[in-house]
Order: C-alpha cells, then structure tokens, then sequence
C-alpha cells in the first residue's frame, strides 16, 4: 500500500487517498503512483487502484492536477472498456449522483474520492450487465433474468485471445454479518462468502447445456473459521439454473457455518481443561481457539507445548508440538519435536478427559 501521507503528494490529494484507503468498505488498493509534471517540483498526483470487482480487480488511473488540486480528479477506465460511459448509464439515480458529485466537489472534504469511486462501480456493474444482455446467447439472459431481483450480484464478461468467452457472476451468499457470529473478532472488513459462477457463452441454443464452472470464495481471513476450499458443493443437476441452485448451496453452507461457530466454543472448553493439569496457559487465541501454548516439565527438563486445534474439533484431533526450553540448535534456535498425533483420543470424550489423557 502506498502511503498517501508522503512528503510529494499535495496534502488535500493525500487526505482524499488516505480516506478512500481506510474507509472504504472494499480491500481498494493502490499499485502505482506517479508524479504528471515535467519540470520540478515532481508532486505526486496521479494513482493506479486496484478496485475489487466480481472477485477479480480492475484497474482505473486517477488523475489529479498538482497545479490545481481544488478540482476533481479524471477517472481512465482501462482500454477494454472503452464503451463505458457513465453519465449515459440510467440506475435508480447513480448517474444523477455521479454529477452532483462531480458538480459539488469539495477538495477539503477527504470523502468526495470515496464516493466517487464507489458510485463508479455501482454504474460499471450496470454496464456490464448490459453489456452481457446484449449477447446473442438465450440462457445468459434467462439467468440473469431470473435473479436480476438479488442484491449484490456483480457480472462481468472474461475476454482473451487464446480461449473462448465467459461470462462470471459472483454472487454474494447468506444475508447474514459473520463478524457479529465471531465475539470479539478483528476482521476489520465484513467476511461475505461468494459463490463464482463461470458460464461459457454459447451463441446456439442447447437442449442439454453445459453445466457452469463453479466454486466459493472467501477471504483469508475467514480461513480462522473454516476452510472454505473444503466445502463440499452440491452437483449442480441437468437444467438446473443459478436461482435455482442458489437456495440449496445457501441451506448446505449455513449448516456447516453453524458447526464452524459452535467448534470454538468446543476448542474454548478444552483450552480451559489444559489448565488443572499444566496451570494456565502462556497463550492462547482468544477468539478462535486454534491455538495454545503451555508449559510443562519431566523432572529436571522443562519444554513448551504447543497445540494446533483444527476448525474440524473434536472430529479431529489437536496437533502437538514440543519445544525445549533448555536446548538450542546450531542456528540458536530451540529444538524441537515432529508433529504429534500419537496420543489416545476419542472425539466423544468430555473436554477435561481429553486434556487428562494427552
């Protein structure tokens, strides 16, 4: 991330960047930033962002003039989409918000960027959706027509010289705030799972079309809760369509959030248990549960132990590694043991009982 707050960006530039950076509700990033004079002194005023959108990123330069920072910025879409012309888009009002954005710009207000861009996305989503009705494939419009009430969904069609044209939808699943399911999480931005639904464009009409290429996506962070790569989709069946297939993966994936959430608190109870047997953990994870460190000791010889808890507990087991506290190796760190998961374990057994029998 560039800092905005460097000495060659004009200060009212860099509070309107430094604001779109940490306010933003997307993970917006910045990839390059360069100065558009050619004589000194080289203020930097222009910017590439990184802009998330169906689950990819697409790239706008923002220009600003150094020389007369009061006024807004030019937008440069990238080459692909040379057809997008915002003020010509109609959606319930965005466009007329676009102008009154541009029109009331006030260069002392660090929010003005943010809106900006965000109203910009809103009307690029409706441009591709637009684009994509305009092609000469009947089930493409039938899917989007049948959804086209969902909030969220954002579509874009993939273009390249080596293979045939795709339209991607991402679609947002489950209305409900994971952050609030987590107490007392981090994530600084809102987890959302998102189901990415790849249709090859077809310009005949099939009675047996191919089934889409699908899979969900999350965010790393969201990896502390449950590995969204081990999500089992349900086949996606013979003239089946995305409105229909969506309420099935939505009732699979809240079930299996909901043992994700209630495997903390059984990670939680058996942190505890550690404690009447190794005295209260060094330190533990606190809101997930995942791991924890005690101290323990066989005469003389004093070691760590580590445990590894994974997001399926009890089904699976904890993995433990042991560290000494008085043995070094050549490079002055401590030795270690392998990974530990020879030890008696039953995933029906009470929380104090598993502790007692590692």
């Amino acid at each position: 991330m560039v800092n905005a707050s460097e000495p060659m960006v004009p200060p009212l530039i860099g509070a309107q960047l430094n604001y779109l950076l940490s306010h933003s509700p997307l993970s917006i990033k910045v990839e390059q930033i360069w100065s558009g004079s050619k004589n000194p002194p080289y203020l930097s005023d222009r910017f590439t962002l990184l802009i998330p959108f169906c689950l990819d990123y697409i790239k706008w330069d923002v220009i600003y003039n150094a020389q007369n920072p009061l006024v807004a910025p030019d937008i440069i879409f990238a080459a692909v989409d040379e057809n997008f012309h915002p003020f010509s888009i109609s959606a319930e009002g965005h466009s007329h918000s676009l102008k009154s954005i541009l029109c009331d710009w006030n260069c002392k207000d660090p929010s003005k960027l943010l809106l900006l861009i965000h109203e910009l996305r809103v009307l690029y989503n409706v441009y591709q959706r637009k684009k994509i009705g305009q092609l000469d494939d009947e089930r493409l419009k039938f899917e989007i027509s049948t959804i086209h009430s969902r909030e969220g969904i954002e579509v874009s069609m993939n273009s390249a010289p080596d293979k045939a044209d795709e339209v991607k939808f991402s679609v947002p699943l489950l209305d409900i705030d994971l952050n609030k399911m987590v107490h007392g999480c981090t994530w600084k931005h809102r987890q959302q799972i998102f189901l990415q639904v790849i249709f090859p464009i077809s310009r005949k009409y099939s009675l047996a079309p191919t089934a889409p290429r699908i899979k969900l996506v999350g965010s790393s962070e969201l990896k502390a809760l449950f590995p969204i790569e081990d999500v089992k989709l349900p086949p996606w069946l013979d003239g089946m369509c995305l409105a229909e297939y969506l309420p099935i993966i939505e009732d699979n994936l809240n079930t299996q959030i909901v043992e994700a959430v209630a495997a903390i608190g059984a990670r939680r109870r058996f942190i505890e248990a550690l404690a009447p047997l190794f005295g209260r953990p060094l330190e533990a994870d606190p809101v997930f549960c995942r791991k924890a460190t005690v101290f323990s000791c066989s005469g003389v010889f004093t070691f760590l132990v580590h445990f590894s808890l994974p997001t399926q507990f009890p089904k699976q087991q904890p993995v433990l590694v042991l560290q000494s506290s008085q043995h070094f190796n050549s490079l002055g760190t401590p030795v270690m043991s392998p990974p530990l998961m020879d030890y008696p374990w039953s995933p029906r057994w009470e929380e104090p009982k598993m502790a007692e029998r590692i």
